[in-house]
Order: structure tokens, then C-alpha cells, then sequence
């Protein structure tokens, strides 16, 4: 587990020492509540870079310094992860622009996204708190749903939540996240967790199942 900011820090200095390439890194997990301090720990670094040629440096980097390659589990399965990365308590999950299934880093996330280190080949940006709300939505893993909370508790803007959802949704063209989605924000809404998006989310999703039961009809 890594409980301060620094340890993360730390990590992509020796990281940058291995590297030739400039590589820019958006975090999008639980480092950003971290940084916060509205997370006490995070046992993993969650990145995403926007090429291949990003990705390849990184991963030969990370190879370099000994990490290991994981088989992620089944809380991954919605995820499109590209590698698990573990030495030590450091674990890092990469992935390449797409996080979940067409569900990108978008240049609106980048252009969101805090810069938060500068080293001489790696920029380390932390993603805004409406992006990862937005990403922990699409998981399973233990804890996401805790966190989207913790987002909310120190304040996110939900008209950038429910655009940028209605851009991947178009961008992708997977209109069937909606009902993935809207079921996560179901279980936050169960929890008691208010969010004046619902209405247009219950308003998205209708609409899908209603289309999907018409083409059926069709078929």
C-alpha cells in the first residue's frame, strides 16, 4: 500500500532515470484522492498514456527497474487493461488512451488534467475529480464505489460528468454504457448518495432500452 504522495513521487523519479523518451502520464485512480488527501492509501497507481510509443517506453522502463508482469482478475473485466505492473508494494496498472472497452482519455480529460510533476522525461498529470468519478463508475474493484463518495464529499461539477459521458458515448458509439453506468450510480444512489445527474442518466438509458426493444421487434 502507498500512503503518502511523495512514495508515488519517488517512484516516477527512478522511473524517469530509465527512460530516453518523454512520456506524458495522466493517473486516474486513486493517486489523484491521495494527492488530496481524501484517500488514506492506494495499493494501486492507475495510468494511462495517450500512443503506443508512450506505452512501449514505459513499459520497457518499468521492465528495466524489475517490476513484473500481473494477470489482472476478474474486477477487470470491464476495464481493457493493457498490464499490471508489481515490484514490491508498488503495482501499477497501464493503460493505452482506451480504459474501458472505447471509453478513452479524451483530449477534454487532458485538457482537465492538473500537471503535477515535471521530470526530464516524464509529465505526471492527475486527472480531474469529475474524470475519475467518471472511470470509477465503469469498475468493480474494491473500494471504487467508496471513492466516488469521497469525490463528491469535497465537491465535483456534474454537467462535466454527464457531458463528458455523452461525448464518449457518441465518440464510441457504445451506447450500451449507459445501463452499465447507470447501474453503478443506482448502487450510489442506494447508498445515499444524491446526484442531480439521475434524471438525465435514467432519461439516456431509457432511451437505450427503448431503442433496443424496438429493433428486437423489428428483427
Amino acid at each position: 500500500m502507498i500512503s503518502k504522495f511523495k512514495q508515488i513521487e519517488e517512484l516516477f523519479k527512478e522511473i524517469d532515470k530509465v527512460m530516453y523518451k518523454k512520456v506524458n502520464i495522466y493517473t486516474i485512480g486513486g493517486t489523484v484522492l491521495l494527492e488530496q488527501g481524501i484517500k488514506a492509501a492506494t495499493k494501486d497507481i492507475d495510468i494511462v498514456v495517450a500512443t503506443k510509443k508512450e506505452f512501449i517506453e514505459l513499459q520497457r522502463a518499468l521492465e528495466q527497474l524489475g517490476f513484473s508482469l500481473k494477470i489482472p482478475g476478474r474486477e477487470y473485466r470491464h476495464m481493457n487493461l493493457n498490464q499490471i505492473f508489481q515490484k514490491g508494494d508498488h503495482r501499477i496498472d497501464l493503460f493505452e488512451r482506451e480504459v474501458c472497452g472505447k471509453f478513452s482519455l479524451s483530449e477534454d480529460m487532458m485538457q482537465r488534467a492538473r500537471k503535477m510533476i515535471n521530470l526530464r522525461h516524464i509529465t505526471l498529470f492527475l486527472c480531474s475529480n469529475e474524470d475519475v468519478f467518471l472511470f470509477k463508475t465503469i469498475t468493480e474493484r474494491a473500494g471504487d464505489l467508496e471513492d466516488c463518495e469521497s469525490l463528491v464529499s469535497i465537491g465535483v461539477k456534474w454537467k462535466t460528468i454527464l457531458q463528458e459521458l455523452k461525448n464518449q458515448i457518441k465518440e464510441s458509439k457504445q451506447d450500451v454504457w449507459i445501463t452499465w453506468i447507470g447501474e453503478r450510480l443506482d448502487l450510489l444512489e442506494e447508498r445515499g448518495l444524491e446526484m442531480p445527474i439521475m434524471r438525465e442518466i435514467n432519461k439516456m438509458r431509457n432511451k437505450y432500452l427503448n431503442d433496443c426493444e424496438k429493433k428486437h421487434k423489428i428483427g
